[in-house]
């Protein structure tokens, strides 16, 4: 079996969670050090701060899990067809985050954040359905 899709997943789990990384530190920051931070913890438990924390929790499971499935990909016997798939759906996943980002800053609808959670779950069953028809 082809290696390319799991080091796909791990390589782009590993440069978003980094990113995500990066977007925890500036939450820290307004929570901590900001001027008017007082304002931002009173704040934070609903509305956009909350949906800020949401996007920065889920982007780094998101990306921990296109990791794990990129291993699975690289140690376990899966047919290529599964494997593609189930790649390429995991990075999916990647848009249920970036949805919630686009939500918060663009006031974009939705759709990104339906459609990752949709793609990772799809990962998942295709992965795990590609695991029980391997060798």
């Amino acid at each position: 079996m082809d290696k390319k899709y799991g080091k796909l997943n791990i390589q782009t789990g590993l440069w978003v969670m980094a990113g995500f990384m990066v977007y925890g530190f500036i939450l820290i920051y307004l929570r901590d050090f900001a001027p008017g931070k007082e304002t931002w913890i009173a704040s934070s438990t609903n509305g956009p701060h909350f949906e800020a924390k949401l996007a920065h929790v889920h982007g780094n499971l998101f990306s921990l899990l296109n990791i794990v499935f990129g291993l699975v990909l690289l140690n376990v016997s899966i047919p290529q067809s599964y494997a593609k798939i189930g790649s390429w759906l995991a990075i999916g996943g990647l848009l249920m985050p970036i949805g919630i980002l686009s939500e918060l800053y663009l006031g974009l609808p939705p759709l990104l954040v339906v459609v990752g959670g949709i793609s990772i779950l799809l990962a998942t069953v295709v992965l795990a359905l590609g695991i029980s028809k391997g060798q």
